[in-house]
């Protein structure tokens, strides 16, 4: 039964689908660690919410692995990258109404060790800009 791939993937793009025909705002609850690409600077306790509407995010990818998509975050466009494994609910703002997934931090962390030794795309990583005082 390991054979069969799971069906959160498709569960999260028919509730998004159920939102976006219903009028309500898909937004996504992720668990965050160094496999997520988001601004880090809207972390709370490693999680962010995220807006999925139409109007809010461009070039949305909801992929088998990976959500993809572009969006402003106080007016500056950024690239975020979402593992599925990480999504921990998908539901409408409007009402609540959608569905949670269980998630376990550590096994996240076990698949990511997993994972870096296979020979597939990785996401791009990407450093935090800092600043130096130059006199």
């Amino acid at each position: 039964m390991s054979d069969v791939p799971s069906n959160k993937p498709y569960l999260i793009r028919a509730l998004h689908q159920w939102c976006t025909d219903f009028g309500f705002t898909p937004f996504i609850a992720v668990f965050v660690d160094a496999r997520v690409e988001v601004p880090m600077e809207f972390v709370k306790k490693d999680e962010i919410v995220l807006n999925l509407s139409l109007e809010a995010c461009h070039q949305l990818q909801m992929e088998n692995d990976w959500i993809s998509f572009q969006a402003r975050f106080g007016g500056i466009p950024r690239k975020i990258m979402v593992p599925v494994s990480h999504v921990l609910a998908i539901y409408a703002r409007e009402n609540g109404q959608g569905m949670s997934f269980p998630f376990d931090p550590s096994q996240a962390r076990d698949l990511h060790i997993a994972d870096a030794s296979d020979e597939g795309p990785e996401k791009p990583k990407t450093s935090r800009p800092s600043l130096k005082i130059v006199k």
